[in-house]
């Protein structure tokens, strides 16, 4: 073929196959109207272009297909990007089964991608948070399991002349822990709180109202914080005050209150503890001085027997107590039964040797705990306690 011109022989024309229904096909000739009854006559071949091979037939009659009456254009075929996804781009205009078919007209292609959603941030609370939280508003434990109701008896002098301690009460209180696992650790505070030295600015679990009522020369705390207003178990935790006004804890020791629970008004015989701050001045028991610091009555009538609520043996109660100025004269022996308030506002309310359940209106704590408490109370501070249930007392 080098050097030369050789014409090549084509076959003759022939016309394309019939194309499946659909749409016209591109091609570069003319394009032939079809003849269709509803489309009049059909144009003369070669209007829209020259081929020098002929033009191509019409598309037969079909009872679905709608005449194409538009010239050919040719479509952008670039993809096109839409929310579904890229589509590929078309060769030629797309038919569609509604009447009138219209060419697709070139456009640029346009972007509809879905944007990223923008990540929240900040503003989940975490379920750790929630317990700090709640962990600041009032800690405490639970204590020894209610017992078993037994023999019960009032406040104000018993058979030697001291108040006998009250009773458990009658149901076990849900998720009561046995004395084995009682908790006599350090109280939980935040840590947001605490400093180096586990100072806190304020005592956990005691809202302003209680920490107004504590005198501004009060150095020592008592906390009796019930775990709830109609159940028997106490914690009790002693609290320092530093030289900046800051408290520190000692360790919490689980215990006792009256049998049905706490109150604001306490009269004799309702078997429940007052609730509020009351000066701690006075001290006794029927053992000898275990070094108290306050005033300490060794009397041999701090004496009391029989049973308490849960059939608890009650001997050894009274051992060693300390008197709550409540409806009392203050420097005075826990056994003085004076009643300021009247006799029906009850008294004779002391912290004593717990003997393993309610009481009727005092507050128990385990005997070496209670020689502890003795030792570590001191007038100088003015020691208080603040008592009550733990949502009275976070008011």
């Amino acid at each position: 073929m080098s050097g030369s011109h050789r014409a090549t022989a084509y076959p003759p024309y022939e016309p394309m196959p019939e194309p499946a229904y659909g749409a016209p096909q591109q091609f570069s000739g003319v394009y032939r109207q079809p003849v269709h009854p509803d489309h009049g006559t059909p144009r003369p071949a070669g209007e829209y272009g020259v081929h020098t091979a002929g033009a191509y037939d019409a598309y037969p009659a079909h009872e679905d297909y709608e005449a194409y009456d538009q010239p050919f254009e040719p479509v952008h075929t670039e993809p096109v990007h839409t929310e579904a996804g890229t589509v590929p781009g078309q060769a030629g205009p797309v038919a569609d089964t509604a009447p009138a078919a219209v060419p697709v007209e070139p456009r640029a292609a346009r972007g509809h991608r879905r944007k990223p959603k923008k990540k929240r941030h900040g503003r989940a609370v975490t379920a750790g948070t929630a317990l700090l939280l709640a962990a600041a508003a009032g800690w405490y434990t639970v204590g020894q399991d209610s017992a078993q109701p037994g023999v019960t008896s009032a406040d104000g002098p018993g058979p030697d002349g001291v108040a006998a301690p009250d009773q458990p009460s009658p149901a076990a209180v849900p998720g009561a822990q046995p004395a084995a696992d009682r908790h006599t650790g350090a109280p939980a505070v935040t840590r947001s709180e605490a400093r180096a030295d586990g100072s806190v600015a304020a005592i956990p679990g005691v809202g302003a109202t209680f920490t107004a009522r504590i005198p501004a020369e009060t150095t020592q705390v008592v906390l009796a914080s019930g775990q709830g207003r109609d159940a028997n178990k106490t914690t009790v935790t002693l609290w320092t005050r530093t030289p900046e006004g800051r408290w520190l804890a000692g360790e919490s020791w689980q215990g006792h209150n009256a049998n049905k629970g706490w109150t604001t008004d306490h009269n004799e015989g309702d078997l429940r503890s007052p609730i509020g701050v009351f000066s701690l001045t006075d001290a006794g028991g029927r053992n000898a001085d275990p070094g108290s610091r306050l005033p300490y009555d060794k009397d041999p009538n701090f004496v009391v027997s029989g049973r308490g609520f849960a059939g608890e043996p009650l001997a050894g109660s009274f051992d060693y107590v300390v008197a709550i100025n409540y409806n009392r004269v203050p420097g005075n022996s826990p056994l003085d039964p004076r009643r300021p308030s009247g006799s029906t506002k009850g008294g004779g309310i002391w912290i004593h040797v717990d003997h393993g359940g309610p009481t009727h209106g005092c507050v128990s704590v385990p005997e070496d705990k209670m020689a502890e408490l003795l030792r570590t109370l001191d007038p100088a501070a003015h020691p208080v306690i603040v008592m009550g249930d733990a949502a009275s007392l976070a008011v």
